[in-house]
């Protein structure tokens, strides 16, 4: 079996790293700064945590390696103006949006966007930075240097957030996990939840969303001709879905599957980029992660049998991602149970997000 490279040597690659043992493939997370000699990266598969990196030694090595997999499929979804173009062409719903290029935009833009238009660094930014929302009279408040190098899109009232995360194989064989309904709090993912069966009442609603989302995500993959996992941010509207944004990699709310799937995210995509099966993941009971955002670790947590602990072992800073929380159980009710008495171990802020998991559970649409 090959080893995997990973660029990028944050908590994904760890997590891939994790996922290869019990296969026998060896996975090198990689620090953009680390010393190429010290790599077996000649012999490896290349793969990223990441979708935009600086130019180092060892970068420009990388770049001119042939087993890169989807070398040049992350520049243009690291941008967010080729990505919207991508989706644009693909006549596959998103938010109405525009490059954001002079000031003198603002008049039409406001008229179009319904009076509130969202700004987005076309790279970089995430988790809620590099980001504006404004009304009319705000747009003084966008740093200058945003001309040029951001997008603006129409503000969406939306009734909730997904995610759908899937993969595909070379030979262009696709699987898929349930859709994940996902709360952001300040732009951040606090809390995800996924179901093995949507309950009856929902069914067909369910249903039809989840083939909407594939079908996107569907075409996206194969006009890129991408290999690996990927995952796809969807806003839920009355017409459907609008697709938000795409993440050419292993994505936080993908998470859950570690302790909810029969094949986690990090396992499928290892599968993908080595050329090994790739079954669909049997998904049987319904699963909630519980983001890790500045949070000191707390032993008590363990003393929840659900309770599945995920530590990055990362300085805790605040707004920093530090771990993560999986409860994955047949029974609805005890995965709501046990995020009550998880509710007093946590800071008070993570409240919201509680909450907000047990009622989805309990109103899964």
């Amino acid at each position: 079996m090959k080893p995997v490279c990973v660029l990028g040597n944050g908590q994904l690659g760890r997590m891939m790293r994790q996922a290869g043992e019990p296969l026998g493939i060896a996975v090198f997370p990689v620090g953009l700064n680390d010393e190429p000699e010290s790599l077996p990266f000649q012999q490896s598969v290349i793969t990223a945590e990441i979708e935009r990196w600086p130019e180092t030694e060892l970068t420009r090595q990388l770049a001119g390696h042939p087993a890169f997999v989807n070398r040049d499929i992350f520049p243009r979804l690291a941008d967010r103006l080729t990505q919207k173009q991508l989706l644009d062409e693909l006549k596959l719903a998103t938010a109405p949006w525009e490059a954001l290029t002079a000031a003198a935009q603002w008049p039409e833009i406001f008229l179009s966007f319904d009076n509130f238009a969202i700004v987005k660094r076309r790279v970089g930014g995430y988790d809620g930075r590099g980001q504006w929302r404004l009304h009319p009279g705000e747009e003084s408040d966008l740093p200058e240097e945003c001309y040029g190098e951001c997008i603006v899109e129409k503000g969406i009232a939306f009734k909730g957030e997904v995610s759908l995360v899937g993969a595909r194989a070379e030979d262009g064989g696709m699987v898929f996990y349930p859709l994940t309904h996902n709360l952001h709090q300040d732009g951040i993912l606090r809390a995800s939840v996924a179901f093995a069966q949507p309950a009856a009442a929902m069914q067909q609603q369910a249903e039809d969303m989840q083939q909407q989302a594939e079908d996107m995500l569907s075409a996206i993959m194969s006009e890129l001709g991408y290999i690996g996992v990927m995952a796809m941010e969807c806003f839920i509207v009355d017409s459907g879905l609008l697709i938000n944004e795409l993440a050419p990699r292993v994505h936080n709310s993908g998470h859950w599957t570690q302790n909810g799937a029969s094949i986690s995210q990090f396992e499928l995509h290892l599968r993908a980029i080595l050329g090994l099966p790739l079954p669909q993941p049997a998904v049987t009971a319904p699963s909630v992660m519980i983001n890790l955002i500045g949070t000191e670790v707390c032993s008590d947590w363990l003393s929840e049998p659900l309770a599945h602990l995920h530590w990055y072992d990362k300085v805790v800073r605040p707004g920093r991602k530090v771990g993560h929380i999986n409860i994955s159980d047949p029974d609805s009710r005890q995965i709501a149970q046990t995020l009550h008495r998880l509710a007093p171990l946590l800071p008070a802020e993570y409240q919201s997000g509680i909450d907000w998991a047990g009622q989805k559970l309990s109103h899964p649409i």
